[in-house]
């Protein structure tokens, strides 16, 4: 695998990160509004121009204004996370191997500009014997000549020539990129292997990026009692014991209803693109208010995507227990999810780091059941055995036969069994072999898919 130089963009709000970011990116990954502070968490994403490959990472935009100095802050959409907004783009500045700083030319040179300006010259200051990550000077919404023209000011910063883009439309951008990429260092060969995929997924304020940082041991993602603090999907790469992984956490999925167009909206097709692509999705409830109906449906929407799953009750310390309680929250799940009894279940809890230690070794355990493949031989022993103690019921005056089947993929696993009609099956009958399978190999947490074909 080949480590990839890292390319920061930051600034104040509002300033067109986001954009730029999803035009390098060349797809739409982050969330983009009009309201300053839509962007909170760091977000990556691969990048390349003329065959150099680097990841991109967007940030929220740095305000100067907290809710102490007694002035409205920029980021009217985010004045509750000012604080861990500039947090985590100061944590993207110390990692990046080069930095973007953006600007806005419709609006010039601002007190904020000049601040995050100060910030970056001291990032610059080098330790450790680190290399120092150059900073390139970029004026977006340069829409026009007369906009280009009023980069020039932005010299005052004291960070170089500038350079006059427009994110929306793509015009600057190649000048940029080739300047850009002489700076790169050399990406670095990594061992190839590609990394496990689990999303952190659940309603509103049940814990996941609380959950996300404890199992990083850092403040990755911001976290506060507000519902709706996470509105992109975030990976964070990690090494588990040798294992290469990608934790994805997602904004809360609230009922079709309840979602607002807009932000709310377009994080909750973050989250639900986020399951299409997650090898295993780790759904959180919150032990509080126990399973609710919309807990189901996001199960449901994992079953639909034929995902992995991991149940994870959070805040189980604040439960007062006796030593039936655990018993009657895995007996009330287990009746709500049904539809889904292969899934284990986790009592833990994100603020005190209970049990917290089993999540990810659960989750890759299952991740690994999910890639096991089962020999012909076997498959028609089960479907024999299990059509012999129990023959479908007829239809019509015919009986549904199976006369023999075969694996033919994993990820989910997916048996093609080969009968005289397959209108002649019933979903009980699916369900029942589906039972028999799992009774001489669990698939534990995996959803498991029967195709049926007739006989030529």
């Amino acid at each position: 695998m080949i480590r990839k130089p890292v390319v920061a963009l930051v600034g104040r709000p509002n300033v067109g990160k986001s954009t730029l970011f999803n035009r390098l990116a060349g797809e739409r990954l982050a969330v983009v509004d009009e309201v300053p502070g839509t962007t909170r968490d760091r977000l990556l994403a691969e990048a390349d121009w003329n065959g150099v490959f680097f990841d991109i990472v967007d940030t929220g935009g740095i305000d100067p204004h907290s809710g102490s100095s007694g002035k409205q802050p920029l980021s009217v959409g985010s004045s509750d996370f000012i604080e861990s907004i500039r947090f985590q783009a100061e944590t993207a500045i110390r990692e990046a191997d080069a930095v973007l700083f953006l600007t806005d030319a419709e609006s010039g040179v601002t007190p904020a500009d000049i601040e995050v300006a100060q910030i970056l010259r001291r990032s610059q200051q080098e330790k450790d014997g680190k290399r120092v990550p150059p900073i390139l000077l970029v004026v977006n919404k340069a829409d026009s000549p007369a906009r280009r023209d009023q980069a020039l000011q932005f010299y005052e910063l004291g960070m170089g020539d500038p350079y006059p883009i427009s994110a929306i439309h793509g015009t600057g951008t190649g000048d940029l990129l080739d300047d850009l990429v002489k700076l790169l260092p050399p990406s670095q060969e990594q061992d190839e292997i590609d990394s496990a995929k689990i999303a952190i997924v659940g309603k509103p304020n049940v814990g996941k990026s609380s959950l996300l940082n404890r199992l990083l041991g850092e403040e990755r993602a911001i976290v506060s009692p507000i519902p709706g603090t996470t509105r992109d999907a975030v990976d964070t790469f990690l090494t588990y014991k040798g294992i290469p992984v990608t934790l994805i956490d997602t904004a809360g999925i609230r009922r079709r209803g309840k979602v607002e167009p807009g932000v709310e909206k377009y994080s909750v097709l973050r989250s639900m693109q986020a399951i299409e692509r997650a090898d295993v999705a780790m759904l959180v409830l919150d032990a509080t208010s126990g399973i609710t109906s919309q807990d189901t449906h996001i199960a449901g929407y994992i079953l639909d995507a034929w995902k992995s799953a991991l149940v994870l009750v959070n805040k189980w310390d604040l439960i007062e227990k006796d030593s039936a309680t655990m018993d009657e929250f895995t007996r009330r799940i287990r009746q709500e999810l049904n539809f889904m009894d292969y899934v284990p279940l986790l009592f833990i809890s994100a603020e005190t780091g209970q049990r917290v230690e089993r999540v990810l070794p659960t989750a890759l355990m299952i991740q690994e059941e999910r890639l096991v493949r089962l020999s012909t031989s076997q498959i028609n022993a089960i479907i024999h055995e299990a059509q012999d103690v129990h023959p479908a019921p007829s239809a019509g005056g015919r009986q549904f036969k199976m006369y023999y089947g075969t694996q033919v993929r994993s990820d989910p696993p997916t048996f093609l069994i080969h009968s005289n009609d397959p209108k002649l099956v019933h979903f009980s009958y699916v369900r029942y072999l589906e039972n028999r399978l799992r009774q001489v190999y669990p698939f534990v947490g995996t959803p498991v898919r029967f195709v049926f074909r007739p006989r030529r």
